[in-house]
């Protein structure tokens, strides 16, 4: 029975990461410093998790393809939670930065879907790896950065899309907090790149699962 427990460990982590989100975005929303600190420490236990449970799947030769999915699947509902809190936390985090993280998260998905459907494997890189601890390092220090910063971010909102021109009026002005302020976009702005050029990377490697058949064939076929 142990040993059967021990097995599942790493499906196990991937969805406790799963459950920790609504509980992440309970504490993220309510505008205390303990509470921003709870989510702080309930996100630091779901990466955390995200760790351990590639390395128990490993070390336990428990590399399954539903262990292949479910993983960067709680890590996508993690880091996707997350940021769509900061968009409504935030008004100089823009949306369109949202979307192409988002975007680059569903067409990986797809991808994942049709290599299984095909019997084939995802080819995947170290680079989606930095990918990932540097979008959960980022959102951590976003985190710190909403517990120590002052109120009244609604004076910083504009309506420019890309609100790259009020960032700049922020950093070049006398403001003491300037960078407590600008800090998320800036590591938001590094988070989107990445994952844009990651996306592409995963297209280049992988362009060959849009082609047909989109099903692995049955023997006698």
């Amino acid at each position: 029975m142990k040993l059967n427990v021990l097995l599942l460990m790493p499906n196990l982590l991937s969805l406790l990461r799963i459950v920790l989100v609504p509980l992440f975005l309970y504490f993220i929303f309510i505008p205390t410093v303990q509470h921003r600190m709870w989510a702080l420490l309930v996100f630091i236990v779901a990466a955390i998790t995200d760790f351990f449970d590639g390395w128990l799947a490993r070390k336990l030769h428990q590399e399954s393809e539903m262990g292949k999915f479910l993983d960067p699947l709680a890590d996508k509902f993690l880091v996707i939670a997350a940021l769509i809190a900061f968009l409504f936390l935030d008004p100089l985090i823009p949306l369109w930065m949202i979307v192409i993280i988002i975007a680059r998260d569903i067409l990986i998905t797809l991808m994942r879907y049709l290599a299984i459907k095909k019997g084939a494997s995802l080819r995947t890189s170290s680079f989606g790896k930095v990918k990932t601890a540097f979008q959960m390092i980022s959102i951590i220090v976003i985190i710190m950065v909403f517990v120590f910063r002052k109120a009244k971010m609604h004076m910083y909102e504009t309506d420019d899309i890309l609100k790259f021109t009020r960032v700049y009026e922020i950093l070049i002005s006398n403001n003491p907090d300037k960078w407590l302020i600008t800090s998320p976009y800036l590591l938001m702005l590094l988070v989107t790149l990445l994952t844009a050029l990651s996306g592409v990377r995963y297209l280049i490697t992988n362009w060959r699962l849009f082609l047909p058949p989109y099903r692995k064939a049955e023997r006698g076929e």
